[in-house]
């Protein structure tokens, strides 16, 4: 074939591939060349008939509230997922444990509640995360992102968090953008050394002067860096109403030990006198 028929059949064998896509594209769903777009159509569950091979899968904008696992794993090529704005919520356990490929994920703007080991442990591929605008999430477990090692993007911001235990961020090697504005971060002494971490990272933090403290009411919509410093202050150099009984228990207990010992000590020292003088007497009466 001569060099200028190559083009053309290159353009045949696209317009071929896009042909045989379309015949296999879900109801309501548009469909391109490995991807398949099924944006704002009312769909309440996952679309069948998605070729194999989709690539990418856009369901933004729907009122799907579970994903199948093992349907979407038929998915296997699946690198990229846009889940925005459905109603996801409650338990997603072991629903990717199929598309190990992905490597983007957005959840975001939909009811998730927690995050376990099991929701993304098997996505060892997984570059972004976006679970922001889930306002009902209160919860992710220290452990959660222990197999995402690849994980460069995160975004938790505007959800119901009001803890972050620092290991789960800070054991991610290649992350590098961090969402976390918008949440009811409580600021007290167990998140100061979350803070720290923040101040001491190379992570960046986009929108950064909304990250602050919700609670207690004394630090409320103070930044982090100012939050650091109140509760290095506070945490470290003063001492609670708890600290304070527990010092005066544990002082009354040296002085009653102390005043016991005392009695006792003196006790033994009237029986030994008494001894000593009775000896003398008897030793007396013998001469």
């Amino acid at each position: 074939m001569s060099s200028s028929g190559r083009p053309w059949s290159l353009s045949l064998m696209f317009f071929l591939g896009m042909a045989s896509e379309g015949i296999n594209c879900p109801s309501r769903c548009s469909c391109q060349y490995l991807e398949v777009n099924c944006t704002g159509q009312q769909l309440q569950e996952l679309p069948m008939d998605i070729p194999l091979d989709t690539r990418q899968l856009i369901l933004t904008s729907n009122n799907i509230s579970y994903l199948p696992a093992v349907e979407l794993s038929f998915l296997a090529d699946l690198v990229y997922l846009d889940c925005r704005k459905n109603l996801l919520g409650d338990d997603l356990d072991f629903t990717f444990i199929g598309v190990a490929k992905l490597v983007y994920l957005d959840l975001s703007f939909n009811n998730l509640t927690q995050v376990t080991f099991s929701t993304f442990s098997h996505l060892l591929s997984l570059v972004v995360l976006k679970i922001s605008d889930n306002p009902n999430l209160v919860a992710i477990e220290k452990d959660a992102f222990a197999n995402n090692t690849w994980l460069r993007h995160l975004d938790v911001s505007r959800t119901g968090l009001t803890f972050l235990d620092t290991s789960t961020i800070q054991d991610l090697p290649s992350l590098r953008l961090l969402g976390l504005s918008d949440n009811l971060w409580h600021c007290n002494c167990s998140f100061l050394y979350f803070i720290t971490w923040m101040m001491e990272s190379n992570v960046h933090f986009p929108d950064a002067d909304n990250i602050t403290c919700y609670a207690p009411a004394g630090l409320r919509a103070l930044r982090m860096p100012a939050a650091k410093v109140q509760l290095h202050f506070s945490c470290q150099t003063q001492l609670y109403k708890q600290d304070y009984v527990f010092l005066c228990l544990i002082g009354f207990c040296i002085f009653f030990a102390g005043t016991v010992a005392a009695w006792l000590a003196g006790i033994c020292v009237v029986i030994y006198e008494v001894h000593a003088s009775k000896g003398e007497e008897e030793e007396e009466k013998e001469d």
